[in-house]
């Protein structure tokens, strides 16, 4: 029986989901129920775009074995394929009742309560996380993310900051960090940032155009014309590097 099971899970994994629907049943004719492979059975139907089938499938896994995390969270992306995000909330709050001490529901519901602008409750899943895991530094990038966006600059400057603690050799980070700064009037922070972004990839051109427009504004044309110079030379859409091109125009004219 073993053999079979392998062969459904290897279909699954390799997303022949008709095919392991089918060999999972194989199972079961042979086996107890399983919460499991029930499971399984859901994702494939809701990997084929058949929802109902993997409700169905999910809830019987679910009755089964209420402590499975991941029965939660597929079901609720099986809502919110279909754009029901009340139900995919509801699934994922059940989720948290049953299983208290996971950290991954309140992370995916927290980002489901991101996408729909619902950011003080996002926050508070996130701060969940935290206190069981100080080191998460995904939840410590959604939060810097929402007080970004919600103006918070200080708020999403500390959270980004936190990162760099336990990752600090990240282009996107150091960006993110530094437009916080940026936002914050922290001019001379915000260029460091920026600098740190280059330097971790060097062929990362966002962060050459914000220094060529901080240096600018600075008044530092020599730096702000090497660093637009360095970003025309960069694969980006030709109307934005004849725009620049002007711009270093202008400025050479000047010096």
């Amino acid at each position: 029986m073993s053999e079979l099971l392998d062969k459904a899970l290897e279909l699954f994994t390799d997303k022949k989901y008709k095919e392991a629907i089918d060999a999972f049943h194989v199972v079961l004719e042979s086996e107890d129920e399983s919460a499991e492979i029930y499971n399984n059975i859901g994702v494939s139907y809701s990997n084929l775009g058949d929802y109902k089938n993997a409700e169905v499938y999910l809830n019987k896994a679910l009755k089964l074995n209420s402590l499975l995390p991941q029965i939660y969270l597929n079901m609720s992306d099986v809502y919110y394929r279909q754009k029901l995000i009340a139900q995919a909330i509801e699934c994922l709050r059940a989720g948290e009742i049953a299983l208290p001490e996971n950290t991954v529901i309140p992370h995916y519901l927290a980002r489901i309560l991101m996408e729909d602008a619902q950011m003080d409750l996002a926050i508070d899943e996130l701060d969940k996380i935290l206190e069981y895991e100080p080191e998460n530094y995904d939840a410590y990038y959604d939060l810097g993310r929402i007080y970004f966006e919600m103006g918070n600059w200080e708020g999403a400057i500390s959270n980004f900051e936190n990162i760099l603690e336990f990752k600090d050799q990240n282009e996107l980070i150091y960006f993110y960090l530094a437009q916080a700064y940026e936002a914050n009037d922290e001019i001379d922070k915000a260029i460091s940032n920026y600098l740190k972004s280059t330097a971790v990839n060097n062929s990362f051109h966002p962060a050459f155009k914000k220094l060529g427009m901080l240096f600018m504004a600075r008044g530092d044309k020599e730096d702000a014309l090497e660093y637009f110079e360095d970003y025309i030379n960069f694969d980006i859409p030709q109307e934005e590097k004849d725009s620049i091109s002007k711009l270093i125009d202008r400025i050479k004219t000047t010096m």
